[in-house]
């Protein structure tokens, strides 16, 4: 338990500093007089000449290398929200989830498989077994993780065998709201609407109080695991 505490513990440091690390290079750039809105909009004007299609492309393909698939969903409705529409903007978003979802299933149990499990054994892991049974909770658990980004919660469950048709429900019950919320507040933060960052923040809040709900439940209903 108190291993635990003590991962938990570095965690949170960690993301302490990496919260530090960006205000602090936000802060030189401000001395510096460098206009970062200039910045910001040079970025989607860029992205906005590259187009759509090209974009939601490469949202559901460059996270299978492991690219954030937030450095797509926040600024996707700054960038095209006025041509599409947000609610266009938001279901191709949601689209391009999915696709990725399965793309990275299918390397984790077909293509990459081999590959991917010499080089597990190599850095001296093996991949757990797991009964038919707590399948379901092995992804439920992935998914709400802390920490483990979103390209190594989709191998990992692909190596593990999870049920294709179990594993895309509830990978996209999850990712789903979560990519709305961020679409949601990226728009507004860039657009600058004080209104709609409140309401991305909120629903910020309610999925992680939801996130340690589950993870707080599952954690008692299972504690071996």
């Amino acid at each position: 338990m108190s291993d635990l505490k003590s991962a938990e513990r570095k965690k949170t440091l960690i993301k302490l500093g990496g919260v530090g690390v960006v205000l602090c290079v936000v802060g030189l750039l401000l001395l510096r007089g460098i206009d970062i809105k200039a910045r910001i909009d040079w970025g989607i004007s860029l992205l906005q000449v590259c187009g759509p299609t090209v974009f939601f492309i490469a949202m559901a393909l460059f996270p299978v290398a492991g690219v954030p698939m937030l450095a797509f969903s926040i600024p996707v409705g700054r960038a095209f929200g006025a041509q599409l529409g947000m609610p266009l903007v938001v279901v191709l978003g949601l689209i391009a989830v999915t696709l990725n979802l399965v793309i990275t299933y299918w390397l984790a149990r077909k293509a990459l498989r081999p590959f991917i499990l010499r080089l597990i054994e190599k850095l001296g892991y093996t991949m757990p077994r797991f009964d038919k049974a707590d399948l379901t909770d092995f992804v439920v658990l992935m998914r709400v993780a802390p920490g483990v980004p979103f390209f190594i919660q989709n191998y990992i469950l692909g190596l593990a065998d999870a049920p294709f048709g179990r594993y895309l429900f509830i990978s996209c019950l999850i990712s789903w709201s979560h990519t709305t919320a961020f679409i949601i507040f990226g728009e507004a933060l860039l657009g600058g609407r004080g209104k709609m960052v409140i309401i991305g923040i909120s629903l910020f809040t309610a999925l992680a109080a939801a996130t340690h709900l589950v993870r707080h439940h599952m954690a008692k209903a299972k504690p071996k695991a």
